[in-house]
């Protein structure tokens, strides 16, 4: 894990959400207390257990949010894409990590203490609801593919992950390669089934016409259909 210097990237201007909320003297307390990390590929940001410390902002990248299971299998509960922020729930309910969080690819992170945002917090209630707002939306996004998980069948639960992939992350500029690289392990994790099971539903569906394969590149080429097929569960 390597340090990132603050000067190369504009980090107010990159998390200008929540920085536009602060008067002049509490930004300055924000910018004196920030710490940029640069995370390789597949690389650990947090483990499950862990004392949380610091609120997280993605900057670059991609990160997955995801929670160890029976057998070794993981489960991907949520991902993060720029610009994005994670690993403050744990501290505001005053419990250690029930996750796990790692790179998908070479990305920077934004840290800043919680003790500094519960301090914010405390002063500005905009700033407060900033972080309602956040913990409201990824409550309801975690309500959705809860059931999506749970109630829908394999070939559901596939395309609704290519789906999600696509309005996360959006497409390459041929607009309709998916811009994100997953291994079969990570889309099957995010789809709750196996591994064996997302080969097997990936390729039924590229013979279907409906997506075309290219190692981890996979196109959408019938998006339409995968909604039918995602709805129908």
């Amino acid at each position: 894990m390597a340090k990132v210097n603050l000067s190369n990237l504009n980090v107010p201007e990159l998390i200008a959400d929540m920085w536009s909320l602060l008067n002049e003297e509490q930004q300055k307390i924000l910018e004196s207390n920030f710490l940029l990390q640069h995370y390789k590929k597949n690389e650990v940001i947090y483990c499950e257990e862990e004392a949380p410390t610091h609120l997280m902002c993605l900057l670059s990248g991609k990160v997955k949010i995801y929670k160890d299971g029976v057998g070794g299998r993981s489960q991907i509960i949520r991902m993060i894409r720029p610009v994005g922020y994670f690993g403050y729930r744990a501290y505001f309910a005053k419990e250690d990590y029930v996750t796990a969080a790692a790179a998908f690819e070479p990305s920077v992170i934004c840290f800043i203490p919680m003790k500094v945002i519960f301090a914010l917090v405390s002063q500005n209630n905009n700033l407060a609801m900033f972080f309602i707002r956040q913990l409201a939306t990824d409550l309801g996004i975690a309500d959705e593919r809860t059931v999506n998980l749970t109630q829908k069948h394999i070939r559901g639960r596939l395309a609704e992950s290519l789906l999600f992939l696509k309005d996360s992350y959006g497409l390459e500029e041929d607009g309709s390669t998916l811009s994100i690289y997953l291994s079969r392990e990570d889309l099957a994790n995010l789809s709750n089934m196996t591994t064996s099971n997302a080969i097997r539903t990936l390729s039924q569906f590229a013979f279907e016409h409906l997506i075309t394969i290219d190692g981890r590149k996979i196109k959408i080429i019938d998006e339409d259909r995968l909604k039918k097929i995602s709805k129908i569960g």
